[in-house]
């Protein structure tokens, strides 16, 4: 093995060395076990083929284990001081390796395209957990290069991602990332692996986008999507019927249209699957021909996001 992963001790004195302490409110917890990063990355499946997204790279820990598969690597990182270091550690515990990295000084939740000179072809990160659901979406919506995603989460969160429809977790977020693809819970992580320890478990998401997508994917399509979900969990006691009578217009038009749609009004929003979402938006468009009739954007309410989106703990490797 031609790359040395970094321990307990080594994350310490590294940090130690350069004076760094762990900020909160950037989510930086960084993972010192070398097992973890191991078994993150070979659950991705990446290999020397791919061409890797990391988010939150702290100090280096699973850079290193991409690294080690012969992926290249675009590491996005926020703290300045830790974007400045990586590409020394990485030097320091790495011999040509260093020649497959990139460090971006950024801030994820506003890269874009134009921002990379090449596309990723899969995203590996372990999330801060206060923006890994806007951060999951953002980079699947930007980036559809990506085919493979393997993310760390908070376990909370890994069970709403993972979540199937009628169960209890199934959410916003449960329904926006099927629109991209396929979800699968990977395990949970103790807090003992990071250093500082949060207060949280951690939990292994992975995603694998459509091969050939059910429906379409420009940008215009997906937003109406999400409007529906949105508001179709915006108050989960509702009926579909009366949740969305403001989207159709009036509750004699939202059941027609759901109807339409082969959709009993009387469900609740955690019933849909998101194939449901596209058929009611598909037949909506072909059946209700109305103009003045169509559906405006709404606006998310609180509870259409926080559910998923606010968390109290953070963590980054």
């Amino acid at each position: 093995m031609t790359i040395r992963l970094l321990g307990r001790t080594e994350i310490r004195h590294l940090a130690k060395a350069i004076d760094f302490r762990p900020r909160k409110s950037f989510g930086q917890n960084f993972v010192h076990d070398a097992n973890t990063v191991r078994r993150i990355v070979s659950s991705s499946g990446v290999n020397r083929a791919d061409h890797v997204l990391e988010v939150g790279p702290g100090l280096g820990s699973l850079t290193l284990a991409l690294l080690d598969r012969g992926a290249r690597v675009t590491a996005v990182e926020i703290d300045p001081v830790l974007a400045r270091q990586l590409p020394t550690t990485i030097a320091d515990h790495s011999h040509s390796e260093i020649n497959r990295l990139t460090v971006l000084n950024s801030d994820i939740l506003t890269l874009k395209k134009s921002d990379l000179a090449e596309m990723p072809t899969a995203l590996v990160a372990n999330l801060p957990y206060n923006i890994a659901v806007p951060a999951l979406l953002h980079l699947l919506a930007e980036f559809p290069s990506i085919r493979t995603v393997m993310v760390m989460v908070q376990a909370e969160v890994a069970e709403r991602l993972a979540a199937e429809s009628g169960g209890k977790d199934y959410g916003i977020p449960s329904a926006k990332v099927r629109f991209f693809g396929d979800v699968r819970r990977y395990g949970t992580v103790s807090p003992t692996v990071f250093w500082p320890i949060p207060r949280v478990y951690s939990g292994l998401v992975r995603i694998d986008r459509h091969e050939t997508s059910p429906w379409p994917t420009d940008p215009e399509f997906r937003e109406q999507v999400f409007e529906l979900i949105d508001v179709a969990f915006a108050q989960r006691r509702k009926t579909l019927r009366n949740a969305f009578a403001e989207w159709a217009g009036s509750g004699n038009e939202s059941a027609s249209r759901l109807l339409a749609a082969s959709i009993d009004p009387s469900r609740r929003g955690e019933t849909l699957k998101v194939a449901d979402f596209v058929r009611l938006l598909q037949r909506s468009e072909d059946w209700h021909v109305v103009p003045d009739a169509a559906p405006t954007e709404a606006q998310p309410t609180e509870d259409s996001t926080s559910d998923a989106e606010r968390q109290p703990e953070a963590s980054s490797v």
